[in-house]
């Protein structure tokens, strides 16, 4: 196996195609190469792809030579299809960003910062959000991190 850069691997896992399991590629190809990585998981799940569609490997064969299983394959060859190239990035599942202490909920309760259980209480009335007291240090500690509201928190009596 051809070795990798620090460099490569650290923008591979930046933008979320490093391969955790770049051991289990059990492809020809990958090893050894200038050119096939096993540790980019977008090379490898495209020459998967590639294998069943062009050089016609059977489902069966494909997924085990390339290191993931049946149902991964069918994801893949779904996203392919749908998106090309750019569906066999992973992308991130799960909120984006704090959807019961948003930027405008944090502004209505900024005199409430300093006491997090005071400010738990006041969303859960007015709001009709039930918020955890955890939940409340961490937008607290979020908040004045960012500076979200900060001008609207000052000038408030």
């Amino acid at each position: 196996m051809v070795s990798v850069s620090r460099v490569k691997l650290q923008t591979l896992h930046n933008h979320g195609t490093l391969n955790p399991r770049p051991a289990v590629v059990h492809a020809v190809l990958f090893h050894p190469s200038d050119f096939f990585d096993a540790c980019d998981r977008l090379q490898v799940r495209y020459e998967m792809l590639r294998r069943v569609r062009v050089d016609g490997w059977a489902v069966t064969q494909a997924p085990h030579a390339f290191g993931c299983s049946r149902p991964v394959f069918y994801h893949a060859h779904t996203a392919f299809e749908h998106a090309g190239l750019t569906g066999l990035i992973p992308h991130k599942h799960g909120p984006k960003d704090a959807h019961k202490l948003s930027t405008d909920v944090m502004v209505y309760v900024s005199p409430l910062l300093q006491d997090p259980p005071q400010l738990t209480q006041a969303l859960v009335e007015p709001c009709g959000r039930l918020v955890q007291p955890r939940s409340s240090v961490r937008a607290v500690a979020r908040h004045e991190k960012k500076g979200d509201g900060a001008d609207a928190t000052r000038s408030r009596p």
